[in-house]
């Protein structure tokens, strides 16, 4: 028979069952893979919470809390104890060994520190690539996304000089140990802030003791409330894009819009003051008139050096007059007058 002579209403019946019959098919072929994948799913739940289950040089858990009795007390208390205890992945399922590596070898060895592959104290002989490596593979998104190529990152800081896991926190008996320490003996830092980040940056200890300063010291913000450590695209580690965007974001009264606006405050708050403290009032980089004297001219005021005890500058302050020195929204505040 010549497919010219069968009817066209029988070729599209004979058409549709075809695609019918595959479409049956296919859908049988994914409802199988979806079976499979949640009988995996539901074996790999079903392991008992943070005693992985022993996987070629993996021992799991258990083993490694027979001896490690007082390690295993202290880090099932911390945010990743708790988070290892109802995995959700399988490396957070192998508990000890997701940091450390596989244990088989130090296991049969009996013991010993040179057998465990990933260590973090201070005689590991791994390099800080290699254990950043391991914090990496769970900690590379949100504020830690642009770690690779940071400051802190290409100057070899290991995420362990700042970070611990399993060591006690000795609080000392003040009113600060008093008030802010943790509820357990259990603290991601070793030191709290800004008392982690002024072991390296002296400068900026310095500064932090300076009679104007911004109120690190009585504990209302820290270094982390303008900086992200681990790295951002801004300049200085900024959490905002400009410094501006960081002061304004507590100082909210000087961010406009204004009709009459200050250009260097506009540009950058940094131009006048000091964020980090200064020997001088509002963290000023340096005194009146001397700061507004950097940029304006003699054409209205005599602006030559004079000693600050001068008659000229005793108590004549530009802000005296001034006031309104970040911005004036007032029809004829071309000159910030009060």
């Amino acid at each position: 028979m010549h497919v010219s002579s069968v009817p066209k209403s029988r070729l599209l019946t004979l058409l549709a069952l075809g695609v019918s019959l595959a479409l049956t098919a296919l859908a049988s072929a994914r409802q199988t893979a979806s079976d499979q994948a949640s009988a995996a799913s539901a074996q790999e739940k079903a392991k008992p919470a943070g005693s992985s289950a022993p996987d070629g040089d993996y021992v799991g858990s258990a083993v490694c809390v027979t001896c490690h009795t007082d390690q295993e007390r202290r880090f099932k208390n911390t945010i990743m104890g708790k988070v290892m205890a109802n995995p959700r992945t399988p490396d957070e399922a192998r508990g000890c060994e997701s940091c450390h590596g596989p244990g088989r070898s130090h296991v049969e060895a009996g013991g010993g520190k040179d057998t465990i592959p990933i260590r973090f104290g201070k005689e590991s002989k791994n390099t800080v690539a290699e254990k950043n490596a391991v914090c990496m593979d769970c900690h590379s998104r949100g504020t830690h996304l642009f770690w690779k190529g940071s400051p802190h990152e290409s100057r070899g800081i290991a995420c362990v000089d700042c970070h611990q896991v399993k060591q006690e926190v000795h609080v000392a008996l003040s009113s600060d140990g008093r008030y802010n320490a943790p509820l357990s003996e259990n603290r991601g830092t070793k030191k709290s802030q800004p008392e982690l980040c002024l072991q390296c940056h002296q400068m900026r200890r310095a500064q932090l003791q300076r009679s104007s300063h911004m109120p690190y010291r009585e504990g209302k913000v820290t270094c982390t409330s303008c900086h992200n450590p681990h790295g951002t695209p801004n300049p200085k580690q900024l959490i905002q894009s400009t410094t501006n965007e960081n002061c304004l974001s507590c100082h909210t009264e000087r961010r406009g819009p204004f009709v009459w606006e200050h250009p260097p405050v506009m540009e950058n708050c940094a131009n006048c003051h000091e964020p980090h403290g200064t020997s001088n009032p509002q963290l000023l980089k340096t005194r009146m008139p001397r700061v507004c004297d950097s940029c304006h001219d003699s054409s209205r005021h005599p602006t030559q050096p004079q000693p600050l005890g001068s008659i000229k500058n005793f108590n004549r302050g530009c802000t005296n007059c001034h006031s309104a020195i970040h911005g004036s929204n007032h029809p004829s505040g071309n000159a910030f007058l009060r």
